[in-house]
């Protein structure tokens, strides 16, 4: 469960300042919000409202990515709103929050290598 640690600021920084990230995940640009960083089944993963970019689903829209494949990560200077309402009204269900919009949670994750 090894995350790279300059991605790791950058997710930090992403969802604290409310600043829009844009990365390649399974060969597709994505532009995305970055709303929760955390641990779902013992993989690190990043919740998403995606503004922008391809995807195999409907644009805007929640995505959750697995954070080990996310590639050439980088924050934009465009900032967003902050928190959405999910459809369903609940969060999504985590092991583990290292990070959420709009609120103080923030716990360190565990590095290794």
């Amino acid at each position: 469960m090894a995350v790279d640690q300059e991605l790791n600021n950058l997710l930090y920084a992403a969802i604290e300042n409310m600043r829009l990230i844009r990365f390649t995940y399974r060969g597709k640009d994505r532009i995305t919000e970055p709303h929760d960083y955390g641990i779902e089944h013992g993989i690190v993963r990043l919740l998403c409202w995606q503004v922008g970019g391809k995807s195999n689903g409907h644009v805007p829209g929640w995505r959750l990515f697995d954070v080990e494949g996310m590639e050439d990560c980088e924050m934009l200077d465009r900032v967003f709103e902050g928190s959405r309402v999910a459809p369903s009204g609940k969060h999504h269900r985590w092991d583990e929050v290292f990070i959420r919009v709009g609120t103080s949670q923030r716990s360190k994750p565990r590095m290794s290598g």
